[in-house]
């Protein structure tokens, strides 16, 4: 999670009394942040030179280096934070952002070139008027950039952020490409130790983006750098923020926690200025939204998920103090639901859970009661898994477990299969070895033996765990199944011992034989594949030298099996101690 470091003295004086250490420590522990460091700037400085530590003077500022959520993007700079812990401490109200209202004429107008579309597509601005700044309030406005570029815009890939002094420049603006060639440039800012890791983002590209103002006044070169002529300075009065990206959704997130953290010190606090974003498709967009976001959360749901009976009122208060407004209303089946006013600056409300944690956070995890969920045991599925895992290591064999994803030649080209499409393929793999789900236990159970060649022999393992398969009729695309896979290496082929492996498998779960033409039904689907990997290469083609395992010259013999329930579910007993008996009670269905 990211770290932001405040000056202990500001925040105090921003929160409008002093803290002892501990005391703001469990501040902070009851508002779900963390106090992770005290320090001072002069101790910042030589830790990073690796110097010695000396102890601290008396006139050295104390800094709080304090843990923030990773999607609490209005924590990143003293001035959410202290604005979040006033609401929280019931001192200040909720702020109510305002867009200015001014006429479509008089606005403001960003006009974006089609070619952009092939770098970075959208923009987004806006304008804050009648800012004061001091020394403080202008770090922390360039700390809060710097803090967005490492998290949500994932180091300026996504989105950039540029700052610009209005009373420099003069709009209308154009955000277009230059076709030109860069090398000298690019070369030039690769000696500065700030910018050259923002180089590859364009450098290759065939076009470069630029802002430029009314009078061709180059405003900057995202994602990279901001030109001198409108850098801001402490006496900018009207600053103009831009955003280029290539998510609109996270641009607009950026740009909104720009502009309602350092509304602030606005002339008109919390008012901002719009600018319309015209688009060569005769498209325009009006920026920034600051409207209210509406959620329907029932308080059943809410209670449910805290673990605490709390009434409709008590759950509105404390939703309030973490900067949400509620309203609870009765549905006609008299079941009270709350409408949820989700703020611009609490942009990581996404869902009735995030509703529901925050009013256990601000009810106090300490103070919801220990229980043991009466409902609380294991799925059918992985009762029958530990049960088959059990089984199989009291046989001799021994567990692995293998990553799920592998990579594509692993999962098809090394085990002389065909691509059947139903691979969920990772579409940003971090490496060659992750590019794909695998669709089967084989790859990781052949890489163990791989890895293990020195190992005495013979090599006995399984491993019992989920595959991935593309499926349509799945909400999110994607199934996952349960297959078991053992594998015998050694000097002979092993097909006995494989083979009496499935036949105790079988056995155990209660699974009877069936003649050719019966159709009998079972709880569990069972499918088996078997495959041989030969040393010398010269098997026959037919059906029954493939099987007549004890005149090949194999070294390694392989089972998979594939388990399903079928529904309605079957109950299943866990005597793990009865080896004798089936595992799984397959006499009484549920017919419910």
């Amino acid at each position: 999670m990211p770290t932001v470091s405040v000056g202990r003295d500001r925040l105090f004086q921003a929160l409008g009394r002093t803290y002892t250490e501990e005391e703001f420590e469990d501040l902070c522990f009851k508002f779900g942040i963390e106090l992770d460091d005290v320090t001072t700037e002069k101790a910042i400085i030589r830790k990073e030179k690796h110097l010695e530590e000396e102890e601290p003077s008396e006139d050295e500022e104390v800094i709080y280096k304090i843990e923030v959520p990773a999607n609490r993007y209005d924590l990143l700079c003293l001035e959410g934070l202290a604005q979040a812990l006033r609401i929280f401490n019931g001192l200040d109200p909720i702020p109510t952002y305002n867009v200015a209202r001014i006429s479509k004429g008089s606005m403001l107008k960003m006009h974006v070139n089609s070619e952009t579309s092939k770098i970075r597509p959208y923009v987004v601005c806006a304008v804050l008027r009648g800012v004061t700044f001091d020394e403080a309030r202008y770090n922390s406005f360039i700390d809060l950039q710097d803090r967005l570029h490492q998290n949500i815009c994932r180091r300026r890939t996504l989105v950039a952020i540029g700052t610009h002094d209005l009373d420099t420049i003069e709009g209308p603006f154009t955000y277009e490409t230059k076709n030109f060639r860069a090398d000298e440039l690019m070369e030039f800012y690769k000696s500065d130790l700030k910018l050259k890791k923002f180089l590859h983002i364009i450098e290759n590209s065939p076009v470069f983006p630029v802002i430029y103002d009314r009078n061709r006044t180059v405003l900057s070169l995202p994602p990279i750098i901001n030109g001198a002529h409108s850098a801001i300075t402490l006496k900018t009065k009207n600053v103009f923020i831009e955003c280029t990206a290539t998510d609109l959704t996270k641009a607009n997130i950026v740009l909104n926690t720009m502009v309602t953290m350092f509304s602030v010190y606005c002339e008109r606090k919390f008012e901002v200025e719009p600018v319309e974003v015209r688009y060569p498709d005769g498209k325009s967009y009006i920026c920034p939204d600051l409207s209210l976001y509406k959620m329907v959360v029932p308080l059943s749901y809410v209670t449910s998920a805290v673990g605490v009976s709390l009434p409709a009122h008590e759950v509105a208060s404390l939703l309030k103090k973490m900067q949400l407004h509620a309203e609870h209303s009765l549905s006609p089946k008299n079941e009270t639901s709350f409408t949820i006013s989700v703020p611009p600056t609490r942009s990581d409300i996404l869902h009735p859970c995030d509703v529901a944690e925050d009013v256990a956070i601000a009810y106090g995890y300490n103070e919801i009661p220990k229980m043991k969920l009466p409902s609380l045991r294991p799925q059918s599925l992985n009762q029958f898994s530990d049960l088959i895992r059990t089984e199989i290591a009291m046989i001799g064999y021994t567990e692995v477990l293998t990553w799920i994803l592998c990579s594509y030649k692993e999962n098809f080209t090394m085990l002389n299969r065909k691509d059947n499409k139903l691979a969920a393929i990772n579409g940003n793999p971090r490496s060659a070895d992750f590019e794909v789900v695998r669709t089967s236990l084989m790859p990781g159970i052949l890489k163990t033996v791989g890895h293990n060649k020195d190992h005495p022999k013979p090599i006995k393992i399984f491993e019992v765990g989920d595959v991935v398969l593309l499926d349509e009729s799945k909400d999110v695309g994607a199934s996952n199944r349960r297959h078991l896979a053992a594998l015998y290496c050694g000097a002979t082929s092993g097909f006995e011992l494989i083979h009496g492996l499935v036949d105790r498998i079988m056995e155990v779960t209660g699974t009877p034989f069936v003649s050719a033409g019966m159709e009998v039904a079972t709880i569990y689907k069972v499918q088996m594949s078997l495959s041989f990997f030969q040393v010398d290469k010269q098997a026959s083609s037919t059906k029954e030298s493939r099987l007549a395992l004890s005149e090949l010259c194999t070294r390694r013999c392989w089972i998979t099996l594939t388990f399903q329930t079928h529904a309605p579910l079957w109950k299943l007993t866990s005597k793990a101690s009865c080896r004798s008996q089936s595992y799984v009670s397959a006499i009484k269905e549920d017919t419910k």
